[in-house]
């Protein structure tokens, strides 16, 4: 490639088309690679400035295409696409292989006692928050306390469903009782990600046109978006959660599976990993990472203060609606 090309290259430009499903999957099967979670802040910070540089129209000389679209992948993977900022590592994307894994694999093969029970779905609860918040669309701030209320109703419910559920389970087939953990965990998704984006329900989150002009702030884009992400974060532990536990049953009835009774958490959290490896990117995929939605669906007042400026000539308006 050319300096003259590479001055010329769009880095926002995506790879892959957005408006359909299998590109969407192949644009988070690439930001959602585990393997740039290994990567040092100074190798995340290089790729970051190599993407501004490009942005400017400066680049350093031999800079070439493949280089380009690796800096996007690790730019992607680790900063927040409303502020720019370094995402912490637990919350990003690309940690939800490792990070899941382990926590679901353990939820899966410690369900039997309350007390297990309540430690690890408190695990999953602290994790999900701060994956959520991590996540959000950062054009809405919220406060240490809505951050704190938000976490303790989430845990909460799950706590509340799962332990509920367990001893609701005593009499019930075992397979029932393997079942609890993804019940506790739908439901707290359903309760965490709106309270943790409690702020953009109640304020709205920014609209913009088809160029990125803001247009006002919808809340019925973020309960859109919000509604979009529930839908997401359950599809992506369901396959794990739901498969898993048929597979084990059926695999602990043999006699080298009843010998190894210490393995069968460590297996449980390999066979997860296999899950998310394709269900983190495939989730993420349901949905475009830019939601659109019709001025016609919008609050009155939005509504009406889109089409006296613009008139006819906009007729849908775009907003983040976060991971």
């Amino acid at each position: 490639m050319t300096d003259t090309e590479v001055f010329s290259f769009d880095i926002d430009a995506p790879r892959w088309d957005q408006t359909t499903f299998m590109g969407r999957l192949k644009h988070f099967f690439n930001i959602t690679d585990c393997r740039t979670a290994l990567l040092p802040d100074s190798r995340l910070d290089e790729a970051k400035a190599l993407v501004e540089s490009c942005r400017a129209g400066s680049l350093p000389p031999g800079t070439t295409e493949e280089q380009l679209h690796y800096a996007k992948k690790l730019y992607d993977s680790a900063f927040h696409p409303d502020t720019g900022d370094r995402m912490n590592l637990i919350g990003r994307m690309s940690f939800q292989v490792p990070g899941g894994m382990a926590i679901t694999g353990c939820m899966l093969q410690f369900y039997r006692t309350v007390p297990a029970v309540v430690f690890w779905q408190w695990v999953n609860q602290s994790f999900n928050a701060l994956v959520n918040y991590t996540n959000r669309n950062a054009a809405s701030p919220i406060t240490p306390k809505q951050i704190g209320v938000a976490y303790v109703t989430a845990t909460s419910t799950a706590l509340a469903t799962a332990v509920g559920l367990n001893l609701y389970t005593k009499k019930a087939p075992p397979l029932v009782a393997r079942w609890v953990p993804f019940a506790a965990v739908a439901s707290a998704n359903c309760v965490n990600i709106p309270m943790m984006r409690q702020q953009e329900i109640l304020n709205g989150i920014a609209v913009t046109d088809e160029n990125g002009n803001k247009l006002g702030q919808s809340t019925k884009a973020a309960a859109k978006g919000i509604t979009q992400v529930v839908v997401s974060r359950i599809t992506m532990a369901a396959p794990g959660m739901i498969i898993l536990p048929i597979i084990m049953q059926r695999l602990e009835k043999y006699k080298f599976m009843q010998r190894i009774t210490f393995l069968h958490g460590p297996i449980q959290v390999m066979l997860v990993g296999g899950f998310l490896i394709f269900m983190v990117p495939a989730a993420c995929s349901l949905f475009p990472q830019r939601c659109s939605m019709a001025v016609s669906k919008l609050e009155p007042e939005l509504r009406d203060s889109i089409r006296s400026q613009y008139g006819d000539t906009i007729q849908r308006v775009y907003f983040n609606k976060g991971l």
